[in-house]
């Protein structure tokens, strides 16, 4: 099968397309014919090195896809040959075909394209689980995003405005700033050119910010923990400024309020059978017109390196989506 295929850590020049066996599969493993793969920041980070998860190398990256079900392991009871599935795993999805544990993976349901199913389940489970499971977020309470022009940033706008929150959107540009109100953030913050607390205590009259789903890390969480209500809960989901903050615990005792990590992926294996009905109830979002992941092109499988250079570069609203097989998305 043709697969892409990370050689070294760190060099997306040693990104690249090769022919190599298929992946074996386990008697709790499903076997996928991918039809479309999403490139995520995660999948950056790990052909980097800076992920918490290293594979070993040569390894094949990718963690989202939608494609046809293709095998199943003896103990799998929730698909069969020929259904229509999206996953979003570790790794292994650059590749015609790829292997995921059966818990990983959803039904797509009728409706639902290939393109936005590959799109939804990290994402927006990431969202899901951040905002209603560690957050719980409440009608009424102000929201911030950081980051809120890409894949999970998107998804935390909608899911936050699903929940009947006023939404406040980060961004790093006028055109990000555009894309954050048609997704519908009540207000925005262009963090290159306008000062992040002023522009806080300003939108919120003083109180500050109830929940912070914050994705930059550095400097930013630190201004976010000195925007925060009282009782509020910050949210650590990534670091793309690729600086892992500290912070001064004065800052939570003062307010009151809460670090809460929110590590979507550990809370897949931990907690698999909440993970699956999260899961099904973003895909019900999505056959309903109520969730609209972003696309922001879409590639062939071999320009997998640089879908991630765009990716670094920050030239990319939504997800970046690679086409494998099947028609043309």
């Amino acid at each position: 099968m043709k697969a892409v295929v990370c050689k070294t850590f760190g060099d997306l020049s040693q990104i690249g397309l090769e022919t190599v066996d298929e992946p074996i599969y386990g008697p709790d493993d499903v076997l996928i014919e991918v039809r479309v793969a999403t490139v995520s920041f995660m999948d950056w980070l790990m052909t980097d090195g800076g992920y918490q998860l290293k594979p070993h190398l040569p390894y094949i990256p990718g963690t989202d896809a939608a494609g046809l079900v293709k095998a199943v392991g003896k103990n799998v009871t929730r698909f069969r040959p020929g259904d229509r599935i999206a996953t979003s795993t570790w790794y292994g999805a650059y590749a015609e075909v790829m292997v995921a544990p059966e818990g990983s993976c959803s039904r797509i349901p009728e409706g639902v394209s290939d393109l936005d199913a590959a799109n939804i389940i990290y994402a927006y489970g990431s969202a899901h689980y951040g905002l209603i499971a560690r957050a719980q977020l409440k009608a009424g309470e102000t929201l911030l995003v950081t980051g809120a022009t890409g894949g999970v940033g998107l998804a935390a706008l909608e899911v936050g405005k699903l929940l009947g929150a006023k939404v406040i959107a980060g961004v790093g540009s006028e055109e990000k700033r555009k894309i954050a109100q048609s997704y519908g953030a009540d207000a925005t913050i262009n963090y290159t050119t306008e000062d992040l607390r002023a522009r806080i205590k300003d939108i919120t009259n003083g109180q500050g910010i109830d929940v912070g789903f914050e994705m930059i890390g550095g400097d930013v969480f630190e201004k976010l923990a000195r925007s925060m209500n009282w009782n509020g809960r910050l949210l650590p989901i990534g670091f793309a400024s690729g600086d892992i903050p500290s912070l001064p615990m004065n800052l939570p005792l003062v307010k009151n309020f809460s670090i809460v990590g929110s590590f979507v992926g550990a809370w897949w294996e931990k907690c698999n059978d909440e993970a699956i009905k999260a899961n099904d109830d973003v895909f019900k979002w999505a056959s309903e017109g109520k969730i609209h992941p972003k696309t922001d092109r879409v590639m062939p499988l071999e320009k997998a390196g640089e879908a991630l250079e765009l990716l670094v570069k920050r030239q990319v609203k939504g997800r970046i989506a690679l086409w494998v097989s099947g028609p043309h998305p």
